[in-house]
């Protein structure tokens, strides 16, 4: 197994790449490139988009500083290559849709480009791989992957929120693959914490505010999808398989949620309204760093059983799973009875 210092320095190569591009694209774009508000959105002034752009950049240009720099075990660089032209696929396919805001690209153009990415991931191999049926394997993984790409795109409503989640997730996936040899994962689940970490101030910040765009936020779900699928979880207890939904669950509970109220409502799930978990919480008075605390944390708990899962029996495995789903049932009871909905 590679050293523990060549994954710190993989996530610090993309953690200052992330941070110096940033800014820099923000000043090279000089105002060409923005975000107006309008909507559902009520940000003030228009903000640069470039936030994504250096998201990728740091990921993609460590880890080819990886690359070159480290001996890779065999099979590894396959690997890598799926995630990185599927992530140009997802990153590309954001980017157009950005550029054509406020109304987007035909959502059946984006599903599309989203399923071309997913496509390669599995062609590449990295997929479910724990049921035989091949047909059924793949259909799930095409799901997994489209569908974690949108959350991480539906989470992104408030400053900080998805590229936090994004971090978190990317830290919990790098503790439970280190033991392991799946160095392909190690290091883009540290390519991918460090480019979020660098980009998150600018996302937080009032005075230098950034957005990452479709472009970014799709690409952070696509990666950690892809990360998602390459760890070994199963070593003490097959039911730990399952440990993924629990390291991704406020991301896939906010998705869950948002199509929920949509559905209840008569609207269609697909297309933007004001029903965001978080909307309805900055609408009862919290501020949006109470909530974004509160979501962290939230991501940090349901981590933390999903290494308590790895490591236990299946019969504590379907104790800890029956108490996140009441868990996040009330939660999201308690938010939906905030729009005073029946």
């Amino acid at each position: 197994m590679q050293n523990l210092s060549t994954y710190v320095f993989c996530t610090l190569c993309a953690l200052l790449i992330s941070s110096i591009l940033a800014p820099a694209l923000v000043f090279i774009t000089n105002g060409r490139f923005t975000d107006k508000p309008g909507g559902i959105k009520n940000h003030i002034g228009n903000i640069p988009l470039v936030g994504g752009t250096a998201i990728v950049a740091g990921f993609f240009i460590s880890l080819l500083i990886i690359r070159f720099t480290t001996d890779f075990p065999s099979g590894t660089l396959h690997s890598l290559r799926g995630i990185f032209l599927g992530g140009f696929i997802i990153y590309f396919t954001g980017i157009v849709d950005d550029l054509k805001k406020p109304k987007g690209i035909n959502p059946g153009l984006k599903l599309l480009g989203q399923a071309a990415a997913a496509y390669i991931l599995i062609h590449y191999g990295i997929k479910i791989n724990f049921i035989e049926n091949v047909w059924i394997a793949n259909t799930l993984t095409l799901i997994w992957i489209i569908g974690l790409t949108n959350a991480f795109n539906l989470l992104d409503i408030m400053d900080g929120l998805s590229v936090s989640q994004a971090a978190c997730a990317s830290l919990f996936f790098i503790i439970i693959a280190l033991p392991s040899e799946h160095i392909y994962v190690n290091f883009t689940a540290a390519a991918l914490l460090g480019a979020a970490l660098g980009f998150w101030p600018y996302n937080h910040s009032k005075r230098q505010k950034i957005f990452m765009g479709d472009g970014g936020s799709m690409f952070l779900g696509f990666v950690l999808a892809a990360v998602s699928l390459g760890t070994e979880y199963s070593a003490k207890n097959p039911m730990a398989v399952l440990a993924p939904i629990l390291i991704l669950a406020v991301p896939l509970w906010d998705t869950g949620f948002v199509f929920l109220v949509r559905t209840i409502q008569g609207k269609n799930p697909f297309l933007g309204s004001p029903d965001h978990a978080v909307i309805l919480l900055r609408n009862k008075g919290l501020t949006p760093n109470t909530i974004l605390a509160l979501f962290l944390t939230a991501s940090i708990g349901y981590g933390a059983l999903a290494l308590i899962v790895i490591n236990v029996s299946d019969f504590w495995t379907y104790i800890i799973f029956a108490f996140s789903m009441v868990d996040m049932t009330a939660a999201a009871h308690m938010i939906y009875k905030f729009k005073g909905l029946k």
